[in-house]
């Protein structure tokens, strides 16, 4: 046994793994021991990846046995169980008891929970939430997810299905979310759902345009752009202002790659949410520190 922990973060397209010691608990810059990242290949299955995966850590551990091992994974997650319920991205995820299948290959106590939850905890642990006992933790990228620290502690609902802040609906009459609802944060915010606004509205064909796109296009002052991002930072301004009327957080910590699109979108952002919360209800707005490895020191925290 040594005081090294495995930390494993299933992306829908690229999976990483990372080893650090148990010292980094007490360090103010903590750093990996150790890292890995490679790309699922076109046709990954769960069975593909978790061979993947496995083999990342045990080339990372070089031969020594992990004290913990902390899983994040990019889907819905029985946390009590440690069974994987399924994957947007990837087929055969089905009901995978992944925790157990990692605690057989790697003889160590293993966690698991979903991707968003997960950040959240890394955001909260290692990065812009550190010291705060109340987070919110939203990401703003291909969908938009979020993750709750109340207490300092996760808080995952009576179905592990808080902080679907993605789906709280915004604008009753707004365009339609493959959820089925109208309106939905998602819906507005999201990169490849503005990027399809943009597309239909200049006539464009979807696939020719990408939310990176939108956010360059609005910098130059393009109308059709510029109002769609608009539109996208003032429904996830007001998805958050209704989450912090609700639960209180001291801060919200955006990650994901809609939060690089500028001032402007962020000043529309915390306009809204302070907007839209009661005078009353104080919250910082924070970028999130650890980028694309929030899952990562997450799965880090998970396991500690």
């Amino acid at each position: 046994m040594t005081d090294l922990i495995l930390a494993c973060d299933f992306g829908g397209t690229k999976l990483s793994a990372a080893v650090v010691e148990t010292a980094v608990f007490s360090q103010s810059n903590p750093q990996w021991h150790n890292h890995q990242r490679r790309f699922s290949p076109p046709q990954a299955t769960a069975q593909t990846d978790i061979a993947t995966m496995i083999d990342m850590g045990r080339e990372l551990l070089a031969g020594k046995r992990p004290l913990t091992v902390g899983i994040s994974f990019g889907g819905p997650v029985d946390y009590k169980t440690g069974v994987v319920r399924l994957s947007h991205h990837v087929p055969g995820w089905e009901n995978v008891p992944l925790q157990d299948r990692f605690e057989e290959a790697f003889q160590a106590p293993a966690r698991v929970d979903n991707d968003a939850n997960v950040a959240a905890l890394g955001e909260w642990r290692f990065g812009a939430g550190r010291g705060v006992a109340d987070m919110l933790y939203v990401t703003v990228s291909t969908g938009v997810g979020g993750g709750w620290i109340l207490d300092g502690r996760t808080y995952r609902g009576a179905d592990g299905m808080a902080g679907e802040i993605g789906h709280t609906v915004v604008d009753p009459n707004g365009p339609l979310c493959l959820c089925g609802k109208r309106g939905c944060v998602e819906r507005l915010a999201s990169g490849p759902y503005m990027a399809q606004d943009v597309a239909a509205a200049r006539g464009l064909p979807a696939d020719d345009v990408t939310g990176k796109q939108v956010a360059a296009w609005a910098e130059m002052g393009e109308a059709t752009a510029v109002a769609i991002l608009e539109r996208g930072a003032k429904g996830l301004g007001m998805g958050i202002g209704n989450a912090a009327n609700l639960l209180n957080p001291s801060c919200v910590v955006l990650g994901g790659g809609v939060t690089k699109s500028g001032a402007r979108w962020w000043q529309l952002v915390r306009q809204t949410a302070q907007a839209t919360a009661l005078p009353e209800v104080q919250f910082a707005i924070l970028p999130a520190a650890l980028g694309d490895d929030a899952p990562l020191w997450g799965a880090v925290a998970l396991a500690e």
